[in-house]
């Protein structure tokens, strides 16, 4: 019989890491709807199609992939997928409460969002991650279809099945959480650069990606 406690503190972890990642809502706001970034804050002539978009944020960095006329491809945790199958319900910006809920039911949604929804409001860096990466940055076309091929309701976990795993399959076709690697259980002992060597093996054809596992 496994040992409930390392699980437990698992799923503790995630949710204490995300509440710190997420961005509350403004004080004395009566509805789940957050306001409306402001339109145009960026500038999209500088993305191309299949970038990987980083925006961070006070612990974390959230993930996306460009997929041209000002569209995001991005992983998010959200409960309403579980719930209901109406698009234009799912659609809607994600509320603090539905994204906390999804940690918590370990489900989530890759979804096509605005750059100004995707960003919130924050900064955006473009191809960041391609400097660890080397020579294997597939092609921007690639890495576009690939998101889009994964749209719509999956698995989550913010130690293994996150945005950041998304965007890297999909870009150097290896699913990689950096920033997770740091904090998850057994990684205190590997040396340093042992995640990124072990996951640049790309996945066997057919074999299940990390964050679509059940």
């Amino acid at each position: 019989m496994k040992n409930p406690v390392p699980q437990a503190a698992s799923l503790l972890l995630e949710k204490l890491l995300l509440l710190v990642h997420v961005r509350p809502l403004p004080a004395g706001s009566a509805g789940e709807q957050p306001p409306p970034p402001a339109p145009d804050y960026h500038d999209t002539s500088c993305f191309q199609r299949g970038d990987l978009l980083e925006v961070p944020r006070t612990l974390f960095i959230h993930f996306g992939i460009y997929l041209g006329e000002n569209r995001v491809a991005h992983l998010m945790p959200d409960i309403l997928p579980a719930l209901t199958g109406d698009r234009r319900q799912i659609q809607r910006v994600v509320t603090n409460k539905r994204l906390i809920l999804g940690v918590i039911a370990r489900t989530a949604s890759i979804r096509v969002d605005t750059v100004e929804d995707f960003a919130y409001g924050g900064s955006i860096l473009v191809n960041h991650m391609d400097r660890l990466f080397e020579d294997q940055v597939l092609g921007s076309e690639e890495a576009a279809r690939r998101a889009e091929k994964l749209v719509g309701a999956t698995a989550y976990s913010l130690l293994w099945n996150n945005c950041e795993h998304f965007v890297t399959y999909c870009r150097y076709g290896a699913p990689v959480s950096f920033q997770t690697d740091k904090v998850r259980p057994g990684a205190a002992g590997e040396p340093r650069g042992a995640p990124l060597r072990r996951e640049r093996r790309r996945p066997a054809p057919g074999a299940a990606l990390p964050f679509l596992a059940a």
